[in-house]
């Protein structure tokens, strides 16, 4: 991978994407967007709520964060977003075809324990089966590597720089 490509971080709510982030995009020298705040506040407050989001919900958010992809094709980015679903990261990927995906993976336990100590963020653990529910995870035919949540953070983003390393460039 090289530094102006894009990167998604995704995963479901819990695996640190806002953490691992900016360690990733630190690592390659390059803006981090928090993904969270793309959301209309209407989106926001459905979560606070506890209301899982509906595709037409996330369409808006979605084509925002691709705007952004869009605008920093070619000079590099780190954005976190769930990228849930397989449609999710098509319409990103429509905006900004070079984006490549980071998989934040993990046990459920683990994720859950993780959600139950962190402060300040809108989304409850008691949508985090929705989440999980929701989840396609990347196929072969995706660009993108998946990285276990275990670990520090400074970890993951350490591995998660090493496996984008490793990938292959892709052919224009």
């Amino acid at each position: 991978m090289n530094t102006t490509e894009v990167v998604v971080i995704m995963g479901v709510a819990g695996t640190g994407k806002t953490t691992v982030g900016p360690l990733l995009a630190a690592q390659f020298g390059v803006p981090y967007a928090e993904g969270d705040g793309f959301h209309p506040q209407t989106s926001i407050d459905k979560m606070t709520a506890g209301t899982p989001l509906t595709d037409d919900d996330r369409r808006p958010w979605l084509d925002a964060i691709g705007a952004w992809a869009h605008e920093r094709s070619g000079q590099g980015g780190v954005v976190s977003c769930s990228a849930l679903k397989r449609s999710y990261r098509d319409r990103l990927r429509a905006a900004a075809p070079g984006v490549v995906f980071v998989h934040l993976t993990g046990d459920r336990a683990l994720i859950e324990d993780r959600m139950s100590h962190r402060q300040g963020h809108f989304m409850p653990t008691a949508l985090l089966d929705s989440q999980f529910a929701t989840l396609q995870p990347l196929e072969p035919d995706e660009a993108g590597i998946a990285v276990e949540v275990t670990g520090s953070p400074e970890e993951i983003a350490e591995r998660a720089a090493a496996a984008l390393q490793a990938l292959p460039e892709p052919t224009p």
